[in-house]
């Protein structure tokens, strides 16, 4: 048998799992792997991590021996093997140790063999931030079109911190995983090495620096931060208008950049898009590898589903999966809502979900509309009657000129009297994109330089939509 022939096999099987389990999972999982080489009845399998081989080996070496099997006639194993010369897209992950240092640390956090063992597992417990969740790990985090290229990022800088990508900033609209993904990192790195990991929210930090003033123990907060190996800070759009503490940002930014530290930051928006920040604090972020979560698809959210469901214990039907992912769209911390209030039912009841119980559970919230202080829907209904418009027309695809500059008109105004980023505007104008809704805002701002009677025309309804949602 040749190498040519296994070859074949090989790319045989990569179009028939391409068909069964659709562009979304396959594209997930199997677009980086690449055929090395052959030996007898065995075939050598290049994987981007450790990460990827462990995951594809738990679900998916049995179905891919067996449709060797199925084109061969006979039993050919597969081994895998990590590589990094993956494409452009792809971020290589610089393993620092063999797959088997990765076995033998997790061998001996379950059975310490020594004191000095034991010991050297209490530091690794002492470096970890409190505030981390155990169940925020890749293990957990399931990969689509919507996350692959930051999930590849993100396990090259937990297998190397400080060297590349950094600093790294994740963005993206609320519930989309940014938590789960950092603190994926952070979990690794401490599982994994000697390093110190810290992870705060914003408003923590604040509180601490806050403290520190008011206690005269501005030293020893800065210590903190600034002799750490991993600095994670989550939601830093919250940091906007709060200058003294921009400052100390800044200044904890710049030395752990300069000791090659790795800075990990969330935000639910794009740097750019940040108001009452220091300019000099934006550029910082701008020099970072920025990734942006978007809404997962279908197959990734009936796969969060089942994964979810799984891991709980819960038997949910397929039914139900498809019913919850149909109808749920917006982002992942809705749909474990939604499941967790059935898995709720089941527990408490003791009955099987079924797809009549699980329509009539959630209908509440399925029917449930976006609350907010200024609606998006009162926005885009105000500037669509003023232009005699429909709000359909607004959010549909046509592109007359009499649609699109009313439209880019409504997403400026939204953009600039709500909280909502640019991702969570394109999901209210018709799941457009971001980048979409980014192109509206800037070309609204460009006519504004040249037509002053655009700015009366937008602060006239302004007035009208706080006028409307105020009734």
């Amino acid at each position: 048998m040749t190498n040519l022939d296994y070859e074949g096999f090989w790319n045989e099987i990569m179009i028939q799992l391409r068909t069964d389990l659709g562009e979304e999972e396959f594209g997930g999982w199997f677009t980086g792997l690449k055929f090395l080489r052959s030996e007898k009845n065995i075939v050598v399998i290049g994987v981007s991590s450790t990460f990827v081989r462990d995951k594809i080996k738990a679900r998916y070496q049995n179905i891919i021996k067996t449709k060797l099997k199925d084109v061969s006639g006979k039993d050919i194993s597969v081994e895998f093997e990590v590589i990094t010369d993956n494409t452009a897209e792809t971020p290589p992950v610089q393993t620092e140790q063999p797959a088997k240092n990765d076995e033998n640390i997790k061998q001996i956090s379950q059975n310490p063999p020594s004191t000095k063992a034991t010991q050297a597992e209490q530091q690794k417990k002492d470096s970890k931030s409190t505030q981390m969740r155990d169940d925020h790990s890749f293990e957990n985090y399931v990969i689509g079109e919507n996350n692959s290229f930051a999930v590849n990022a993100a396990i090259a800088i937990s297998r190397n911190p400080g060297k590349a990508y950094n600093p790294f900033l994740i963005y993206g609209s609320v519930g989309l995983g940014k938590t789960h993904l950092m603190q994926a990192i952070g979990n690794y790195v401490c599982e994994n090495s000697d390093h110190k990991v810290i992870y705060t929210t914003s408003e923590n930090f604040l509180n601490e620096y806050v403290q520190a003033i008011q206690d005269g123990k501005m030293n020893a907060f800065k210590n903190k931060f600034r002799y750490t190996d991993v600095l994670l800070i989550d939601d830093i759009q919250f940091f906007q208008d709060k200058l003294g503490v921009q400052e100390e940002l800044f200044h904890t930014f710049n030395a752990l950049l300069n000791s090659k530290k790795q800075l990990i930051f969330t935000c639910d928006r794009p740097p750019s898009e940040l108001k009452k920040f220091s300019e000099r604090l934006i550029s910082r972020f701008e020099q970072s590898l920025k990734v942006d979560l978007q809404p997962p698809r279908y197959e990734v959210r009936c796969a969060i589903l089942k994964t979810t469901s799984e891991n709980r214990g819960a038997s949910i039907p397929n039914e139900v999966i498809d019913l919850i992912s149909k109808n749920i769209s917006s982002n992942v911390r809705d749909l474990i809502s939604a499941l967790n209030t059935l898995i709720a039912y089941t527990e408490l009841m003791g009955k099987t979900v079924t797809l009549e119980i699980a329509q009539q559970r959630l209908r509440d919230v399925f029917n449930a509309p976006r609350q907010s202080n200024l609606s998006v829907e009162n926005i885009i209904k105000i500037v669509a009657e003023d232009y005699k418009l429909t709000s359909n027309d607004l959010k549909g695809k046509k592109r007359s000129q009499s649609i699109v500059f009313p439209r880019q008109l409504a997403m400026y105004i939204a953009r600039e009297i709500t909280d909502y980023s640019t991702t969570e505007l394109g999901q209210e104008f018709g799941g457009r994109d971001h980048t979409t809704v980014m192109h509206s805002i800037e070309k609204i701002k460009r006519i504004l330089l040249i037509d002053p009677a655009l700015d009366s025309k937008i602060e006239s309804l302004k007035r009208s939509i706080k006028e409307f949602s105020s009734k």
